[in-house]
């Protein structure tokens, strides 16, 4: 694939121009990519905001995102976040970047250091930040697909 860049003066003549003979799955991840910087999400923090004080936080620094008690959680690589957001939501919201991978997680697929597989068919993942998440033996096959394993 050729790359072209182009030096401009004014930063609102700033973007990128994409053209391909179809949109493949790593043409989406480009496009995903770029538009990433700008994609974020709210959260709270209670150990830290006021109450009621929202932060905007980036989607490209979550490492996964989880539903407890019908609370939804999202964590970077030090802090963990509370959302208003449901789960199904922020699928609609991350990027294909983003992977179901039981009923009450999403992991970015970025984050993940290694996959280990296990004997009853589930699947372990590190992330880069040494935590494992466990991936249900459900979604395995299309992790495997994400990941051209």
């Amino acid at each position: 694939m050729k790359v072209v860049l182009e030096k401009i003066n004014n930063p609102e003549d700033e973007g990128a121009l994409i053209k391909a003979l179809e949109v493949t799955e790593e043409i989406r991840s480009a496009m995903e990519l770029l538009e990433n910087n700008r994609r974020s999400i709210s959260v709270t923090d209670k150990e830290t905001m006021d109450y009621g004080e929202v932060m905007m936080l980036g989607t490209d620094l979550i490492y996964y995102a989880e539903s407890v008690d019908k609370k939804t959680f999202v964590y970077t690589k030090e802090k963990c976040f509370e959302t208003r957001h449901r789960l199904y939501e922020l699928e609609e919201i991350l990027s294909s970047n983003f992977f179901r991978c039981s009923k009450s997680l999403i992991i970015n697929i970025r984050k993940i250091k290694t996959v280990k597989s296990e004997l009853n068919g589930r699947m372990i993942a590190e992330l880069l930040n040494g935590e494992q998440i466990v991936i249900s033996r459900n979604y395995v096959k299309d992790l495997k697909r994400k990941l051209g394993v």
